[in-house]
């Protein structure tokens, strides 16, 4: 994610962030005398595969199942677990850059797919804002109910992805790093705020807490829980890459950068199984099972 400066005195500090030359070495063996996060880190990108890419389909399949009695957040919920399901096709390719490959053209292709991951941010922001203006301004959200709106913002997302991801397989733009940092902080704060509205407004509706109306309540949850994946996946690169000088080089490198990126990809599951945990699903020839609507 760029957090990080290439020395010219150091072979490389993050495989993920820069190509670094000479390719002498795989990833896996310049962090032979400290393996245990780097074999974490790929464990949880290959649970990410089998467990993200079945999770996230079955979520535009419910999507589109229930097309005429779905949120209106769930068009930025589909655009969300395509973008899921494309990282989650990755493992196997970084599988082999990491522990066999010494050559600098796959990294291309991967940073584009991580670009494209921390994007994934601002269609959890637009979900909030969806759940915001309904709460808050609910004649504002009557007039704007049209899908045409929303569908508008999640192009304009979707552009903003591809154009940060295309930045970032180049790899040697000055300073790119800042650009994820405000993003991530920006969602972060966004958040926090549609979650203190969403929360004052549910205090307003009426003097008891079993009061509240149930659609505000929902409301309030599906933003409670969306903070709680950007605090949980999304918060620690920003919270430990800053640090960076703090650390020696090898632990920097073979720890921090890969339990916060571990913990941001994985995102690509959680996402999806929460939404699923709420959703009544019927499985063709077997019994009822309740599984996540985030509305």
């Amino acid at each position: 994610m760029g957090f990080l400066s290439l020395n010219s005195s150091v072979l490389f500090i993050s495989q993920r962030t820069v190509n670094a030359t000479p390719w002498e070495r795989t990833v896996y063996e310049g962090c032979r005398e400290m393996p245990a996060v780097l074999i974490w880190y790929l464990g949880l990108q290959f649970i990410n595969m089998f467990l993200g890419i079945p999770a996230n389909i079955l979520v535009l399949w419910l999507i589109r199942k229930n097309k005429g009695d779905s949120s209106t957040s769930d068009i930025f919920i589909l655009h969300l677990a395509v973008l899921d399901v494309l990282f989650c096709l990755i493992p196997p390719l970084e599988l082999a850059n990491i522990v066999f490959l010494t050559t600098s053209s796959t990294w291309y292709v991967l940073r584009f797919f991580y670009g494209m991951k921390d994007s994934s941010p601002l269609f959890l922001s637009c979900i909030c804002l969806d759940r915001y203006v309904a709460v808050v301004h609910p004649f504002t959200f009557t007039e704007l109910k049209d899908r045409r709106h929303r569908a508008g913002l999640a192009m304009l997302v979707w552009l903003i992805t591809l154009a940060y991801a295309a930045a970032k397989c180049v790899g040697r733009i000055v300073n790119f790093e800042k650009v994820f940092t405000a993003m991530i902080l920006g969602a972060f704060a966004f958040m926090v705020f549609c979650n203190i509205a969403i929360l004052w407004e549910l205090r307003q509706s009426g003097p008891g807490r079993d009061e509240m109306h149930p659609v505000k309540k929902r409301a309030f949850k599906t933003v409670l829980i969306i903070l709680a994946i950007i605090v949980f996946n999304y918060f620690p690169p920003v919270a430990l890459f800053p640090f960076q000088h703090y650390f020696s080089p090898d632990v920097f490198r073979c720890y921090i950068h890969y339990v916060a990126f571990g913990l941001m990809d994985f995102s690509s599951s959680i996402q999806p199984m929460l939404y699923l945990s709420k959703e009544k699903v019927a499985c063709p020839g077997c019994c009822h099972t309740n599984v996540t609507h985030l509305q």
